[in-house]
Parts: structure tokens; sequence; C-alpha cells
């Protein structure tokens, strides 16, 4: 059974020290088995600058088992599916620990945003672009940011307008906008859900 509790304590130190760190988790909907993470793109890398979602569920034996952490937000990396997200990453599998948080696994994937594996790849395409042509890798992946994981101001405009047209609240629109880190996608489901 999942404990709770630890889920809740989690939450609370991640909103601490969001300004420092810019980590945040928060439920999809009212589920604490269902989580949304957001991290920032390491400054110096091509995801410089760009807001990142990771879909989080937590399994029953939490935390004896690690999170399934996937990202939501698209990402050109060599240990991160461009397709589904899936992550590279040995805390996630055999290496989680108990002592592990949600905050700490999201900072070892920031970690890895910063200092690929291409030698352990989750996505074969990627890794070998990584390898044989540094230069288009960082040119894709800054694009990929670019295009998937920033936000402008008048995009979160656009998102509140249309979700307010099809006949929500503008100021559950703009809150639950804010809750899942401007995804749109997400934002919908859970209006719908409520």
């Amino acid at each position: 059974m999942i404990d709770f509790g630890r889920v809740q304590k989690e939450l609370q130190e991640c909103s601490k020290d969001f300004e420092a760190s810019g980590i945040k988790v928060s439920p999809k909907a009212d589920n604490l088995a269902r989580l949304i993470g957001t991290i920032p793109g390491p400054i110096g890398t091509p995801y410089e600058g760009g807001t990142f979602q990771i879909d989080i569920t937590l399994p029953d034996a939490y935390p004896f088992q690690p999170p399934k952490m996937q990202f939501a937000t698209k990402v050109w990396h060599p240990n991160i599916s461009s397709q589904s997200g899936a992550i590279c990453l040995d805390i996630l599998k055999d290496q989680w620990s108990p002592a592990l948080t949600l905050k700490t696994a999201l900072l070892s994937i920031q970690a890895l945003l910063s200092a690929p594996e291409p030698d352990d790849p989750q996505d074969a395409v990627v890794a070998q672009q990584y390898l044989k042509d540094y230069q288009t890798f960082v040119g894709t992946a800054r694009y990929w940011t670019e295009t998937f994981a920033k936000t402008s101001a008048l995009g979160v405009e656009e998102k509140v307008q249309r979700l307010v047209e099809m006949g929500f609240l503008e100021s559950l629109v703009r809150t639950t906008l804010d809750a899942v880190g401007g995804d749109e996608n997400l934002a919908l489901e859970k209006l719908c859900s409520a």
C-alpha cells in the first residue's frame, strides 16, 4: 500500500523550495498515486529555458518500489525515448532505494539532461546522432526545447481562451493550467474529470 503520508510530505518539500530548485510535483486530479513533475532545463544545455513535464505513477509498494516516470514533454535526448518519453535511468529501475524521494528522482533526471549517456541509450537514433554529429544533436535538442518545452505568455492566453470557449470558467482554467504546468491536454483532462 502506498504511504500517502510520505507522499504528502514529499509534495510539501518540493513546494517549500520551488523558488530555488524550480522542481514541482503536484497531483493529477485528486489522486496522489498519479502525479505530474516539472523540472527546468539545466543551464548551459540545449534544454535551458525549457520546462519539462514528467508523468509520475506511484506503484502500490511505493516507496519500496521506484515510481514510474516518463516525460510528458517531448524531448530529444539519448536516454529518453523521443516517441514515448520513457527514461533510461538506473534509480528508476534496479538502483532505487526507499531513502530516495520524488524530488531526488527528478533531480537525477535533470542531471541526466546535463550529462547524457549515449552508450546506454533509450533512443538509439538520438544516441547515434549525439555520437556522430554532436552539433546537429545540439541543434535538434534546442529546437525540440523551443517547440515543446517553452510556453510563452501568449501561448498561455491562447490556451486559456480555447478552454474558456469550451465552457469552463476562466478562473478554474487558469488554476488548472497552472497545476499541470501549462499542458493544455492535461488541463482539459483534469477539467473534464472534475
